[in-house]
């Protein structure tokens, strides 16, 4: 009877140890899920018909697709129809809720839609979690630091906070690599 109690117990530890982890790890996993679905992301990780959206809270409840019939089939930087850089400068505009900028360290705009494999808008956050782990659909990015160093080095992914207090995402992007580091410790859980 003892030896099987022992064994329970043997047992039963480290799965508690790793359902723990879990736990933490999904805790975690929606605080970032908070900044990647927020609109200042997910509104250009866009799908197959290459429609950047309108959404969050000075659009109303329901997201819209980008004005001005805007779309980037052909080209993810939208070349074929409309050129984002033709309203999206170098610097946010001046006007409040105006076209915001872009800039790279080319010092050119570069202003472009994320793969269409990278797709976030409109997906739930187990599908962008299983997206953000996999490589052939994260950037070929195969460790966490990879996808840390991503979040917090990459011009454009830093833009997303350039823009007044109210339209960043929440976490600033220092905040989301330590996120994403304390998640892939936790065994980068998804839901």
């Amino acid at each position: 009877m003892i030896r099987y109690a022992l064994a329970i117990l043997l047992v039963a530890g480290p799965a508690q140890a790793l359902a723990e982890d879990s736990a933490s790890g999904l805790v975690l996993w929606s605080k970032i899920h908070e900044v990647f679905s927020h609109p200042r992301c997910a509104n250009c990780h866009v799908g197959i018909d290459r429609v950047p959206m309108w959404s969050g809270p000075e659009y109303g409840a329901t997201p819209r697709p980008h004005g001005m019939h805007i779309s980037a089939k052909g080209g993810d930087d939208g070349i074929n129809y409309l050129a984002c850089t033709t309203c999206h400068s170098k610097q946010n505009s001046l006007t409040p809720h105006g076209p915001p900028g872009a800039t790279s360290p080319k010092s050119e705009a570069e202003w472009q839609l994320a793969p269409v494999k990278m797709q976030w808008f409109g997906k739930s956050s187990a599908e962008i979690c299983k997206q953000f782990k996999d490589p052939d659909s994260n950037g070929d990015r195969k460790t966490i630091t990879e996808l840390v160093h991503h979040v917090t080095t990459e011009p454009l992914v830093r833009w997303a906070w350039t823009v007044e207090r109210e339209r960043r995402p929440p976490h600033s992007a220092e905040q989301l690599g330590k996120l994403i580091e304390d998640w892939g410790s936790a065994g980068a859980p998804c839901p």
